[in-house]
């Protein structure tokens, strides 16, 4: 769907939802590093409360909460929904009073990748968009307890400035596909990224066991914002990297992006489209210059 706003030369709008709810320090980052560039109007429609895992849901017999939230240059709404509901409600014009040029679902808490991204609220907030006609994109950051810190969340966003850019940039021309949206997954030692590779999603699965308990708190506790470790340390990746021995090979992680269809691989031509988009996104739109 076409935004005249973005068409006309203004600044483009950009919708933020997530999975972890709107007060989640991931989409606070995200947001922050948006409004902080100056280069867009900024909505945010997310969850009242955490909605990690809730795959594609959606509210269908009761109605929705929706409260305005204050967010430092951005106008932002909580919803008492799923991430598929908040998307929906923030692309309708019945919240907002016009519709985004692009959405974002992000930054969450914990990569997003093989199968499991059919769980994933976070994808199924970018995936809803998609399916009304509007680009979007997931964002997943791989956090690791004892390693991560909360500040990495906003290394995160702006590791992915330049693909928003780029993004925005082939929405105005009315080059950028229309058959899929993107899933973004940034590793934990952000800083020392190998740069952007084009993926395909994987067949990855970690299976879940069972075990009976005599109380709901018993049950297993998932990777979330709820349980995050704000005062982590730091990783010595770093260092113990610097003294590796000389025969030894020294690897980092690339963020990956990779193209989802509505039934998860993107279609043959919109993956040849990012093939030769993505090397040159880092040169048009360095994120050092945002």
């Amino acid at each position: 769907m076409e935004n005249n706003n973005l068409v006309a030369g203004d600044r483009p709008t950009l919708m933020v939802t997530n999975d972890d709810g709107i007060d989640a320090p991931g989409l606070r980052a995200l947001v922050n590093v948006l409004v902080s560039t100056k280069r867009f109007n900024v909505l945010v429609c997310a969850p009242d409360s955490e909605k990690s895992a809730v795959s594609h849901s959606i509210t269908w017999r009761n109605a929705l909460s929706v409260k305005p939230v204050d967010i430092s240059g951005a106008t932002a709404f909580a919803v008492s929904g799923t991430p598929a509901d908040c998307t929906s409600l923030g692309i309708s014009k019945a919240l907002f009073p016009s519709v985004p040029d692009l959405v974002i679902s992000g930054v969450n808490m914990g990569d997003n990748c093989g199968y499991h991204i059919v769980y994933s609220g976070t994808v199924a907030g970018a995936r809803e968009a998609f399916f009304n006609g509007f680009p979007a994109v997931s964002i997943s950051y791989n956090w690791v307890r004892g390693k991560s810190h909360v500040n990495d969340f906003t290394l995160a966003a702006r590791a992915c400035l330049p693909i928003i850019s780029g993004i925005l940039a082939e929405i105005k021309m009315k080059h950028y596909p229309q058959n899929c949206f993107l899933n973004i997954d940034v590793p934990t030692n952000v800083v020392n990224h190998k740069g952007y590779h084009l993926t395909r999603q994987g067949k990855s699965f970690i299976k879940m066991g069972w075990r009976q308990v005599t109380s709901e708190r018993e049950g297993g506790n998932i990777l979330s914002t709820m349980t995050m470790e704000t005062n982590s340390t730091e990783s010595t990746d770093a260092s113990a990297l610097r003294n590796a021995p000389p025969d030894h090979l020294l690897l980092k992680r690339r963020i990956t992006v990779t193209p989802l269809g509505g039934l998860s691989p993107a279609e043959p031509d919109a993956v040849s489209f990012f093939q030769n988009w993505l090397p040159s996104v880092v040169d048009h739109y360095p994120s050092s210059a945002l």
